[in-house]
């Protein structure tokens, strides 16, 4: 298969550097394009990286000596890639505007970013879960006057330990959820080397991360209505978020109410024969299986679990009955992986398989 030529918008910072690292042997995928702020702009990207790689893998050979180019150079874009992930750090009327402009130029845009994820007409993605909120795609392109552009986003890394679990459950009747996120430093793009204050530490606030923990499920539950979504009305959420000293991966408690008694067998099956379209098309970036449960007491945990299944996979563990909700469990997922870039790359994925991503003409 001929490989779709990629750009990744914002390559500099810590989620570029993640999809450089997660693109470069990609069966479908080759970056043809880095993009970063003016003050990269011009420097080979070892040069304009500098001192602050901070991933644990070495940089590749392959990009060490491309050209960085800028957010503004839209033009020279069109004739270098077929797409463009973006995760480029700006304020978010200029981050809408860029990314409009960029989708208006025909050329499609895998975001990040929070910006336009309440955009009614713009589908926000976790491939197994909603894959057909990309029919939004029609209308987006309607509204912005376009053939082959658009914008599609990822939600927030945070509910992506729990919203996988919760989801094969919500048949049963999904009444109430209370979660508490314990979010590593990566998710704020740092590390904890570099954050004192966060050693030994645990910071118990995180902006717009609560707002976003308890309405961002409810459009990725929604259901198709027209060129719209209709938000899900259940389940009630509420949520606390707290960033933790740990490197990588966000850990959830989960505590779950019923509208009628479930068996815990029950649940355990939804979470082993669960399946979706992205599994059964079999694309590069799916893990296998997506959910996994652990039956040790004291898992899952960042440390061990998660890297499995390169990232990509939710991981979940200590369910148990509880005496005020119904159930309580753990998950966990990666941030900077399924959280962040491989989340995005399996959405491009996702986008070719259904026929919304093309090459470039």
């Amino acid at each position: 298969m001929k490989k779709f030529r990629v750009g990744i918008l914002g390559a500099t910072g810590h989620v570029g550097q993640c999809f450089i690292l997660q693109l470069v042997d990609h069966p479908w995928f080759e970056i043809t394009k880095l993009m970063a702020s003016p003050k990269s702009k011009g420097k080979t990207y070892r040069e304009a990286v500098g001192e602050h790689w901070r991933m644990d893998e070495p940089m590749p050979e392959s990009v060490k000596d491309v050209v960085v180019g800028g957010t503004d150079e839209i033009d020279l874009l069109k004739r270098e890639v077929d797409f463009v992930f973006s995760a480029v750090d700006m304020e978010k009327d200029a981050l809408i505007q860029l990314e409009e402009a960029i989708a208006k130029s025909e050329i499609p845009v895998i975001s990040n970013n929070s910006a336009m994820r309440w955009t009614p007409d713009v589908p926000l993605i976790i491939p197994e879960i909603n894959p057909d909120h990309t029919q939004l795609i029609e209308a987006q392109r309607k509204r912005l006057g376009i053939e082959r552009g658009f914008i599609v986003v990822k939600p927030n890394c945070s509910i992506q330990s729990y919203v996988p679990a919760l989801t094969p459950l919500m048949d049963f009747g999904i009444e109430e959820v209370f979660v508490t996120t314990y979010q590593a430093v990566s998710g704020a793009g740092r590390r904890l080397v570099d954050w004192p204050e966060m050693q030994n530490n645990v910071i118990p606030f995180i902006s717009g991360e609560e707002e976003k923990s308890e309405w961002e499920p409810l459009k990725i539950w929604g259901k198709m209505r027209g060129d719209r979504i209709e938000l899900a009305r259940k389940p009630l959420i509420s949520s606390q978020c707290v960033r933790v000293p740990v490197e990588f991966g966000h850990l959830a408690t989960v505590f779950v109410r019923f509208r009628r008694p479930i068996e815990s067998t029950d649940i355990l099956l939804r979470w082993l024969d669960f399946t979706s379209e992205v599994g059964e098309a079999n694309l590069p970036t799916a893990p296998r299986p997506f959910l996994r449960y652990f039956e040790e007491t004291d898992r899952p945990q960042p440390k061990y679990d998660a890297s499995s299944r390169h990232g990509m996979g939710i991981s979940i563990g200590r369910l148990r009955e509880d005496p005020i909700f119904d159930y309580k469990f753990v998950c966990l997922s990666n941030n900077l992986i399924r959280g962040a870039a491989g989340g995005a790359i399996l959405t491009a994925e996702l986008l070719i398989h259904q026929g919304w991503l093309d090459y470039a003409k």
